[in-house]
């Protein structure tokens, strides 16, 4: 495993760059998981955590100093080869500079295609 660098965000620390966390459910086709866990911890800022070897089901943590560096991160993973699906699933931002009026053109995009559906009611009590 290569050396990776920890950075601690901290709010009395104002030069400290934004951290953006993002919790990445990726599913691989179950014959290539190993080689696609390689892959995932070789791209910079990528960390497995989690394989579950029988769905191939993997569970990444990525961190990004913004959220246009952490959606090109999601689409770096989703080109890599023998992925079946690749999905942010979880978002923490620690600070950003930017305030967004409306949503990014680029989360505008990783939604095209999507139908609404409706949500339980189980889960809006």
């Amino acid at each position: 495993m290569k050396d990776r660098k920890v950075r601690i965000w901290s709010a009395s620390n104002p030069k400290e760059k934004t951290v953006n966390l993002s919790g990445i459910l990726v599913v691989a086709k179950p014959e290539s998981q190993g080689q696609v866990v390689e892959a995932l911890n070789a791209l910079e800022g990528v960390e497995v955590h989690q394989v579950e070897v029988a769905s191939g089901r993997i569970i990444a943590v990525q961190e990004a100093a913004d959220i246009h560096a952490e959606i090109e991160g999601v689409r770096r993973i989703k080109a890599l080869p023998n992925i079946i699906m690749a999905e942010m699933v979880y978002h923490y931002l620690a600070e950003d500079e930017c305030v967004y009026e409306a949503m990014p053109p680029e989360l505008v995009e990783q939604q095209d295609g999507f139908e609404a559906c409706a949500v339980p009611a189980y889960l809006n009590s």
